[in-house]
């Protein structure tokens, strides 16, 4: 059983990064305050952040130097000197003293307990005390900051989020508007999926990224050089320390990004094999269980499971460490501080409040790393999105007809169409029509048929103005197309195709569609017309039942349906492109009766493969390689015996086979 091409796909990368971001900034012109403002204030709310720790410090050795006995040199000779203080009790102020400056085995209790032994006098000159009006102003001044910071960083939230959405908002608008402005061509030549993900996906990675991605981006680098600044501005010797322990860390978590990457890639790739062999199997269910193909089915899906059982076992393994390993790098960093930092305190070259200061300073310092790698890789997928909007914004847009004046009243037209030696090609190295030129009277019939590829469908599309002719003209009523807009001409047809469509809604509203003023009886008058007012009775609601572009009713009731369609919009042109062809012969009955009232007293065009169709046109046109090598009525093309009696008669022979 053949394999499946992926679906799934490597995440797409932007191929000018720079460009694209370029581009993109340059878009946000309108929010380009907010967006300032927004980062702005990202940027401060780091900067408020990054002063917390010092401030912090300096809390802890207040409290610190408040809890130990004031035994400083000058007060401890000042009370050495003081006559009225027995020798006894100096003696145990020097007990107390020298323990105190035993810092091995320092026991707090022991300590306290030598200080409550000594008089009055002394107690109260050396006792502990905290300055709680300085612990107070610090404490404030921390609290002030912090609520500050998050007022700024909830602040900057909303106004990013504004400014994204309404940013998503006008991409939108503007795809909106584009669609209506792009050939036939672009959508000939483009899947429609392709067309929705820029609409749907694209955009909204667009959005979201720049939601979460920009301030993150911005805060995180504020972080990380603010918090590489400010530790070498309190200690050099412990800035040094804490850089180079997290850098361990991450070199070699780096190192395991870079082996990782392949099997991510690489899981992407065999999900969407994976997926596409699904979606084939499964919408060929039917004739998999025909030809007994179940084992081999079987098999390929679990070939194609335990590769992507491979990769993914391998790719969470590797990224379910990252998170262990920022854990490891983060403490490393903290001990690595902690032991520096014990030896700078014993030497008395830093307080312990610097320690505490650089534990936090640790944290701004390796988180922010693995943020920017985030946000820089969301950058990465926002530059790829934007550039596949911003390529389909810049499509060629089909001519502006605004110069344009002439303009034809459908309630005046005659109904007189001709085609002057036409010639067109959807590539300039490849003409499909070649030379085509006739002339239609008023409320006749014409019928084109041909083999596939013959031009049929091209003609139609010329006519209703979808594409430009290279060369010659059609003229409606005597006037070139190419002097009307191309809604005025559409508003001339009505079209009844193939593949039938109906959008989600009522049956009034599809039957109505862009057509205003039209009441229930017109429509119940047209549904009747058509054979289709018994089926809209039985559904709940009838005109009001809902429906839509699925499978709830059938696709001979569909064809009903937007025949009653054209027959509300009563155009004086009527294009019937294989209108009976997926339907079955019962239905082609039905279909072809409806679409006979539909022709009625209107100039129309069929194009129909079933020749049976057909026998009642008043003139067919027998199209080969984009001319045409015969015309004439039914009758006369049969005693031709040319190759519209060759194509007439191969349908029996087939049938006899």
């Amino acid at each position: 059983m053949p394999r499946p091409m992926g679906r799934g796909g490597v995440p797409e990368k932007s191929k000018d990064f720079f460009g694209s971001i370029k581009r993109l900034f340059n878009s946000l012109n309108r929010w380009r305050y907010l967006l300032i403002i927004s980062l702005m204030l990202a940027m401060v709310s780091a900067i408020l952040a990054l002063i917390a720790p010092n401030k912090l410090s300096e809390l802890t050795d207040t409290i610190t130097l408040g809890i130990q006995p004031n035994i400083s040199e000058k007060i401890i000779t000042d009370i050495m000197k003081d006559e009225n203080i027995s020798e006894l009790d100096k003696q145990k102020l020097n007990e107390l003293i020298e323990y105190a400056k035993n810092e091995e085995g320092l026991d707090t209790n022991v300590l306290l307990g030598k200080l409550d032994e000594l008089p009055e006098s002394i107690y109260n000159i050396i006792k502990p005390e905290i300055d709680m009006a300085r612990i107070k102003s610090i404490a404030f001044l921390l609290a002030t900051l912090y609520i500050i910071s998050a007022i700024f960083n909830y602040t900057q939230s909303i106004l990013m989020t504004i400014t994204s959405n309404n940013f998503a908002k006008k991409l939108r608008t503007s795809i909106s508007i584009k669609i209506n402005k792009l050939p036939l061509k672009y959508f000939d030549t483009h899947e429609t999926g392709d067309v929705l993900s820029r609409i749907t996906n694209d955009i909204d990675t667009v959005a979201q990224n720049m939601n979460h991605s920009l301030a993150s981006l911005v805060t995180s680098v504020t972080l990380f050089l603010g918090s590489i600044l400010m530790m070498f501005v309190t200690n050099w010797i412990m800035a040094l320390t804490a850089i180079f322990s997290s850098l361990i860390g991450f070199a070699f978590m780096t190192l395991i990004l870079g082996k990782s990457q392949k099997y991510f890639t690489a899981r992407q790739i065999e999900l969407g094999n994976l997926n596409g062999y699904i979606e084939e199997i499964y919408s060929g269910h039917n004739v998999v269980k025909a030809y007994n193909g179940d084992k081999e089915a079987n098999e390929e899906f679990d070939n194609l499971n335990e590769k992507l059982y491979e990769c993914n076992r391998k790719s969470q393994f590797l990224s379910g460490i990252m998170q262990p390993i920022m854990m490891f790098v983060g403490n490393f960093g903290y001990v690595a501080v902690c032991v520096v930092g014990a030896l700078l305190t014993m030497n008395n070259i830093i307080s312990f409040g610097v320690i505490v200061a650089f534990i936090i300073y640790v944290r701004m310092f390796t988180n922010p790393l693995s943020q920017i790698a985030q946000a820089m890789t969301s950058l990465q997928s926002t530059a790829a999105a934007s550039e596949r909007v911003f390529n389909f914004l810049d499509e060629v847009e089909m001519k502006d007809e605004r110069a344009l004046t002439k303009k034809i009243d459908k309630d005046k037209i005659t109904g007189d169409i001709e085609f002057k030696h036409v010639k067109f090609g959807y590539d300039e190295d490849r003409t499909i029509i070649k030379d085509f030129s006739v002339k239609v009277k008023p409320g006749e019939k014409i019928a084109i048929v041909g083999p596939t590829g013959a031009g049929k469908t091209t003609m139609v599309n010329l006519l209703m103005k979808f594409y430009d002719i290279n060369s010659g003209e059609i003229l409606i009523d005597g006037i070139p197309t190419k002097d009307l807009t191309r809604e005025n001409v559409h508003d001339l047809f009505v079209m009844v195709l193939q593949d039938t469509w109906l959008f989600e809604g009522t049956i009034r509203e599809n039957l109505k569609f862009n057509k205003k003023d039209v009441t229930d009886d017109d429509i119940k008058q047209a549904c009747k017309t058509v054979g289709i007012d018994h089926f809209i009775k039985t559904l709940p609601g009838g005109l009001d039942a809902k429906v839509g572009d699925n499978e709830s009713i059938s696709q001979g009731q569909k064809q009903l349906l937007t025949i009653a369609r054209g027959m509300i919009k009563d155009a004086p042109f009527l294009i019937l492109d294989e209108a009976t062809s997926n339907v079955d012969t019962r239905t082609e009955e039905l279909v072809q009766k409806a679409m006979d009232k539909l022709t009625k007293g209107k100039t129309s065009f069929i194009i129909a493969h079933r020749l049976s169709t057909i026998k009642n046109a008043d003139l067919i046109l027998v199209m080969k390689d984009g001319n045409i090598i015969e015309q004439g009525n039914h009758d006369e093309l049969l005693n031709k015996k040319g190759f519209y009696a060759e194509l007439y008669n191969s349908q029996f022979d087939t049938i006899g086979e």
